[in-house]
């Protein structure tokens, strides 16, 4: 049974979709105005391993990540740039797609709308709102009325006197301050459309483009349905955006709830700072790739928990990658290890399996519990390596179920998706490790430091000492 913290009770619920096994969910996409971070990774890599694990699970899984392709953001850098905001938010959209295929999150989502293609649905969701006396316009602008939304703090737990102390968007004739844009009107040089809206029995063409939270609930009740199963984001969101797309959507289609779990996760900092661009502390998705592999990033973020704050150091990025390395190092001697004709199956490996099986469910299913899912492979591997340098031969059955449930579970958290793990040292360069190994025990290390030495230069194969065992890589 899966259980899933829902930031809308503050609690563990049980998992129940609304449509048998049929999975709907949302995650809040990227705002095209500037390359991917690592803070948008952790985001995005959380929320694959979610879908990963709904899929393994048996869930019918449909995955929506929306793409911000009108925005005050991408206006601002478009005029910096002196280019047309299209123009930059398509090559800033290419750039991410690259980023999401190199870290394994693409392929997962079903698809990616950009908020641009949507106007016709925000115009009919905005003149819900205003026939049903929950907005109001001025001029060319349209406000959401929040004291006309009995529920609007549900989510975050605010007060709604507390609300006027966060972001608010000056306007003058606003009936109260933190009542939030669902149109704006349009602006010289600036991207804009016009729509026909009544109001007050009046019909009217008002000439902008739309607010931020009005794009998701419009491509989702299009997509989704008005009513859905999963929405996700970075923590950050839960007010204003998602607790307006609440407002924006319970309102205008008459359904509570508008999502049933509410799933938020933690924050990338730095230096004990969020990584953001508007801070210009963030290290580029591309950069840290020129430096590690893409699974070591998946490895360190499924490292901790989807809801916890991750401070990221260059250390912690070289021991992932060590980690990832060792993994592949020990998975490759259990894989390579001599097979036997028997029938007979292995009933220590079996029983590791077994663990593996058992361990690694138990950890997903209690709220995508990662890193500990992540242990449990960890500690499986580990007993798999020890067992081929114990034992000359396996049974067949026993090995390829072995590798199977393996693979299969490590592709939950996206890691040992290469297949490196299959080539074979030659037996001379596996006996000049064991060696080294030896020698590393009695503390004979300038002995060792020469056999390392030789790897590099006869077979190609770098040796590394890490806080998990020794490593290698590079054969083949």
């Amino acid at each position: 049974m899966l259980y899933v913290y829902n930031t809308l009770s503050r609690s563990k619920e049980i998992f129940r979709p609304f449509r048998g096994n049929d999975v709907n969910m949302f995650v809040c996409g990227q705002t095209v105005y500037d390359d991917a971070h690592l803070g948008h990774a952790k985001n995005y890599i959380n929320f694959d391993v979610i879908a990963r694990w709904l899929r393994f699970s048996g869930y019918n899984v449909k995955y929506i990540q929306n793409i911000t392709d009108v925005d005050d953001k991408i206006i601002n850098r478009a005029n910096e740039n002196g280019e047309e905001p299209a123009e930059l938010a398509r090559r800033y959209e290419a750039r991410f797609m690259e980023d999401m295929d190199a870290i394994g999150v693409r392929k997962g989502v079903d698809k990616y709308p950009r908020s641009h293609d949507y106007i016709d649905a925000i115009r009919d969701q905005i003149q819900m709102l205003l026939d049903k006396g929950y907005a109001y316009i001025i001029e060319d602008d349209v406000y959401y009325d929040v004291l006309k939304f009995g529920d609007y703090t549900k989510l975050s737990g605010m007060r709604i006197e507390e609300l006027a102390k966060h972001r608010i968007e000056p306007r003058e004739g606003k009936r109260n301050p933190y009542d939030f844009s669902l149109w704006k009107g349009a602006k010289e040089g600036e991207p804009s459309w016009k729509i026909k809206l009544k109001a007050d029995g009046t019909e009217r063409v008002v000439d902008g483009r739309p607010g931020w939270h009005i794009e998701d609930t419009a491509i989702t009740a299009t997509l989704l349905g008005k009513q859905y199963d999963i929405h996700g984001g970075a923590i950050e969101l839960i007010f204003p955006h998602h607790t307006n797309e609440i407002a924006q959507a319970e309102a205008a289609f008459d359904v509570k709830p508008f999502v049933k779990y509410w799933l938020h996760s933690g924050i990338m900092l730095i230096k004990g700072e969020k990584m953001s661009k508007s801070l210009k502390n963030f290290i580029r998705i591309r950069d840290l790739l020129k430096m590690y592999d893409a699974e070591a990033l998946r490895l360190l973020v499924c490292s901790a928990h989807y809801r916890t704050d991750m401070i990221y150091t260059d250390n912690m990025m070289k021991i992932a990658q060590s980690r990832l390395r060792y993994l592949y190092a020990s998975f490759s001697i259990f894989y390579n290890m001599k097979s036997s004709k028997s029938e007979i199956r292995c009933a220590e490996v079996d029983e590791i399996i077994g663990r593996l099986e058992k361990g690694f469910g138990e950890a997903m299913d209690d709220d995508f519990n990662s890193p500990m899912a992540l242990s449990v492979l960890s500690s499986t591997i580990e007993g798999l390596r020890s067992y081929a340098e114990s034992y000359p031969e396996i049974s067949t059955q026993s090995k390829d179920v072995a590798v199977k449930e393996v693979i299969n579970f490590a592709g939950v958290l996206g890691i040992l998706e290469k297949d490196s793990y299959k080539n074979k040292l030659p037996d001379k360069a596996s006996d000049m490790i064991k060696e080294r190994e030896q020698l590393r025990k009695e503390k004979r290390f300038n002995e060792a430091d020469s056999i390392r030495d030789r790897l590099k230069s006869e077979f190609g194969i770098i040796v590394e000492d890490s806080g998990f065992g020794s490593i290698w890589y590079g054969a083949g």
